[in-house]
């Protein structure tokens, strides 16, 4: 499905979007050489080769973390994952430890509740660094659908939307670099189903593409 069909059905009513998904679109995971063996290859390798290259900047990260503000370096969360297993994702802490752990994400820099290397964190996307960590324990995956928080999934999925859990999550997807990414994903399934049934090394590459430029432009807080 192209990026314009995509963006039409995003505009589309909460219901209306679903019903196009249901009755217009083939959800089914495309199963290939890349998807079924390449793919998780590649997750391990570059996910070993970054770990290595990057563990100085992770140091660093860690220490300023613990200079800055009271608390763990690594916030922990649940999520769903492939097949519907929950497993706790790792991001580098950008919030003050009294900030529930459910709370609504800020939607500005200047929200209180962000740390000051926080913010810069959450700007750069350097937050997700420990998701790696996910990748190399076999929960991740560098693209695919976003993981979903676990008290979202209980309180609002059903059958169509835990298709979304038929593959891997990952830190990048077609959901991650759409112009609707700041909006809630499961009033988004369009994205994933069409990645889910398209996947390939070309479709992965395009993603990572298109990550690489919005990083220079964030509109994460």
């Amino acid at each position: 499905m192209n990026e314009n069909k995509l963006n039409e059905i995003a505009n589309f009513s909460n219901e209306s979007a679903k019903e196009k998904l249901i009755y217009g679109s083939n959800e089914k995971v495309q199963s290939n050489l890349y998807s079924s063996y390449v793919k998780s290859f590649i997750d391990y390798f570059v996910s070993v080769v970054c770990v290595i290259c990057l563990s100085p900047l992770l140091i660093i990260i860690s220490i300023l973390i613990k200079v800055d503000s009271k608390g763990p370096i690594i916030f922990k969360q649940d999520r769903y994952g492939k097949n519907k297993k929950i497993f706790q994702i790792y991001k580098f802490r950008t919030m003050y430890t009294d900030t529930p752990k459910y709370a609504t994400s800020p939607t500005d820099s200047k929200d209180p509740r962000i740390t000051r290397i926080g913010k810069f964190l959450r700007k750069t996307s350097m937050d997700e660094l420990p998701q790696l960590i996910n990748i190399l324990k076999g929960d991740m995956s560098f693209i695919g659908p976003r993981p979903e928080l676990r008290n979202i999934v209980e309180a609002h999925y059903g059958e169509l939307e835990y298709r979304r859990l038929s593959v891997k999550p990952g830190i990048t997807g077609n959901w991650q670099v759409s112009d609707v990414r700041t909006e809630p994903i499961h009033h988004n399934l369009q994205y994933d189903f069409d990645y889910i049934s398209n996947i390939s090394c070309k479709s992965d590459v395009v993603v990572i593409i298109k990550t690489i430029r919005i990083l220079f432009k964030s509109n994460t807080f």
